[in-house]
């Protein structure tokens, strides 16, 4: 028996150094199994962003599939994100069938290179009717294939039969390029004649319930629509604080373990785990990546938590809000950029205000996400980010920038004098306890309540959706940026003293896009005020914020820099409200099933067993006051009125929504719909309070929330 054999025989083996990445086709396998002269190509194709010649596209597939076959694959499959938000595959088979009715295994270059899917069978906002269903796939190298599931993935881009991009992958790749393309005409400004290419890179921060499977099972709410509909505020939620970073209950522990083994395998370098504020919520981190890798990671981490959390009889969801009055679930997106030798062009230094190239690339980014906010914000709708954003557990959706005293201080200088003659220092933090060291304060405190929080060395955006891809966002941003950073190219290549014309720019734009920098509390409502007196725009909705993709000034930019062309963008402003209509129209017709089938009828046994309790004590001639009984039964009674009153009001919405245009449709649920649904779940919560628990249907929040040990 070999060592690999020996050491997973038990089915582990014996360090994490050993077996990390030991299911990914990544570059160090790349090196083992491939030629030198075909794996030079390859690494060339992928560093400088070539075309892969037929030749090297032929060995590595065959590489590829030795690789996997020897881990158990018998298949292969392009593993795509298409518009749903989620991934797709379609698995084929190695198998070649000989003459002799035996088979061999085999993958060509150009199974690798390219597939097709049916693509009129996923959301295309009207770029391909029913009848024009052909669809490709194209391999991208940049991200690497792994193994899982005796399957070898792919990663790969997905185009229409006309080339219009139906995925989320192309306009993140194209945006990296177009961000780097500009970035580096920064960097060569400054004296870097080495550097190649500038890399955004990514952590994402993924926060996630879990809940018991059997709990799960019983919330139809849960099952169709990821979040309950209905609930009462139980007696204990978060108020205690005493969940966050608690520790860990032995079963959510033991799936956190078998997580991470399953991610590392797969070279996701899952590196943080907790519990976060609401009872059975908790939150996974991973270290820097480039984008496209970081996007990718982070929907295996998605799909991870939900297969793992199976095995444990659990039930992960990554819904935004699926507990009413809970804190809910976002993604914090942590973006910088660095040249391909690993500087970090948001590194401040030791001297930030003698930094000038980090002046300018900060200046560019507080110039892009002003002018650019719409953007930003339509980035991070969702149905359900509409129930968190604002809710004081997660940013408003008002965009503004948090900088800390030190940067906003060396900014405010530059702003009203043109230089800077001291900067505040971080100092230490002494005098904890006499054998403790003092220790060094960051530069920076940080605020939470921001959606958009410079930390360091990068900028976190808080306001992500957690069950969101994180492709939209990250190019979105990228694309505003790389904007900007052409805008003050096109200045400073034309300069005679790039020093001091720098100096210049960066106040320039200091004085035009202050307004988009605030350090306070963004859950305050005189925050709310002052944005609105500073012009800023407070979209609180993914219907007010959606629009901002298809508005010109938008578009230009799109176009402009190669991400996505004008029919591109329309058609997924298009998906976007198409989502959320069939969203709001799934939650509206379940939670019509669930008052009709489980509480109206729960109600009615409930009246029926106050009534023949009152009816019990009348019988024996005794004098007892039931004004309790009868107080109960008229709350009831009215309840349940209240519930058939909302019930067919809802119906009767439903039937009427209008069709043709579209953001009125999606006007039309936000505004009606959502009021309706939301008047039905506040009187079955009002009568959950005083039904008794061996009748109420289905779980509490209660039984649902303090159920996992």
């Amino acid at each position: 028996m070999n060592k690999n054999s020996e050491l997973e025989s038990n089915g582990k083996k014996d360090s994490v150094n050993e077996y990390f990445g030991e299911n990914v086709f990544n570059e160090s396998t790349m090196r083992q199994k491939l030629p030198k002269m075909y794996f030079k190509s390859l690494k060339k194709s992928i560093d400088e962003g070539k075309p892969i010649d037929p030749d090297t596209a032929e060995v590595v597939a065959n590489a590829m599939k030795d690789w996997a076959v020897e881990k158990g694959a018998t298949h292969f499959t392009h593993w795509f994100q298409p518009m749903t938000g989620i991934t797709a595959e379609k698995h084929d088979a190695f198998i070649s069938p000989q003459n002799d009715g035996k088979i061999i295994m085999e993958f060509s270059g150009k199974e690798l290179i390219k597939g097709e899917p049916d693509a009129s069978s996923f959301p295309s906002g009207g770029l391909r009717a029913t009848f024009e269903a052909r669809g490709y796939t194209a391999w991208d190298c940049t991200s690497p294939a792994f193994y899982r599931d005796k399957t070898l993935y792919i990663p790969t881009a997905f185009y229409s039969y006309t080339g219009e991009v139906l995925d989320k992958k192309t306009p993140l790749l194209r945006s990296m390029d177009a961000l780097s393309k500009q970035a580096m005409r920064i960097v060569t400004l400054f004296g870097n004649t080495t550097a190649k290419r500038v890399i955004t890179t990514v952590g994402a921060e993924q926060e996630y319930f879990l809940i018991s499977k059997d709990m799960y099972k019983k919330r139809k709410d849960l099952v169709y629509t990821g979040r309950t509909l209905f609930g009462a505020t139980p007696p204990k939620g978060q108020e205690l604080e005493d969940h966050y970073f608690g520790t860990l209950k032995e079963k959510v522990a033991s799936f956190m373990c078998d997580l991470d083994e399953e991610l590392w395998k797969l070279g996701v370098s899952s590196k943080t785990k907790h519990n976060e504020v609401a009872p059975s919520q908790h939150e996974l981190a991973p270290i820097f990546s480039s984008s496209n890798i970081a996007t990718d990671h982070n929907q295996l981490i998605m799909d991870s938590l939900k297969k793992v959390a199976m095995r444990h009889d659990l039930i992960c969801l990554l819904h935004e809000k699926p507990f009413a009055g809970v804190n809910g679930s976002g993604k914090h997106n942590n973006w910088s950029m660095g040249t391909d030798e690993g500087e970090n062009l948001l590194e401040p230094s030791a001297t930030p205000h003698t930094n000038l190239r980090f002046l300018v690339f900060l200046a560019a980014v507080i110039k892009a996400v002003d002018e650019y906010a719409d953007i930003l914000r339509a980035s991070a709708a969702n149905p359900g980010n509409d129930h968190r954003l604002g809710a004081n557990e997660a940013p408003p959706a008002i965009i503004s920038i948090f900088l800390g005293d030190q940067l906003s201080d060396i900014l405010d200088q530059i702003e009203k004098t043109g230089a800077v003659k001291s900067i505040k220092e971080s100092g230490v933090i002494s005098n904890l306890l006499s054998t403790l060291p003092s220790l060094p304060k960051d530069s920076t405190d940080r605020n939470r309540t921001s959606p958009f929080a410079f930390t360091g060395n990068k900028f976190e955006f808080r306001m992500v959706p957690s069950s969101a891809s994180i492709a939209g966002p990250n190019f979105a941003l990228n694309t505003a940026v790389a904007e900007a950073l052409r805008q003050i190219a096109d200045k400073l290549e034309k300069s005679k003293d790039v020093e001091a014309d720098s100096f210049n720019l960066v106040q320039e734009i200091v004085k035009k896009h202050k307004r988009i920098i605030f350090n306070g509390n963004n859950y305050s409502e005189d925050w709310v005020k002052e944005a609105n007196s500073r012009g800023l725009q407070n979209l609180k909705s993914l219907v007010e914020a959606i629009p901002g993709i298809i508005a010109k000034k938008n578009v230009d930019i799109f176009e402009k820099h190669s991400v996505l062309s004008k029919v591109e963008l329309q058609s997924r402003f298009e998906i976007i409200l198409e989502g959320y209509i069939k969203t709001v129209k799934i939650e509206a017709l379940t939670m019509l099933k669930m008052a009709k089938r489980q509480f109206l009828p729960s109600g009615i046994e409930f009246i029926t067993i106050v009534s023949n309790s009152i009816n019990a004590v009348k019988t024996t001639g005794v004098k007892v006051d039931t004004s309790v009984q009868e107080n109960l039964l008229k709350s009831s009674s009215d309840l349940l009125k209240s519930i058939q009153k909302n019930v067919d009001v809802l119906e009767k919405n439903l039937s009427s929504e209008p069709h043709g245009d579209i953001l009125a449709h999606g006007k039309y649920y936000k505004e009606t719909i959502m009021s309706n649904m939301a008047d039905l779940r506040a009187s079955v919560d009002s009568l959950e309070v005083i039904v008794d628990h061996n009748v109420w249907p289905i779980p509490t929040y209660g039984q649902i929330l303090y159920n996992v040990d």
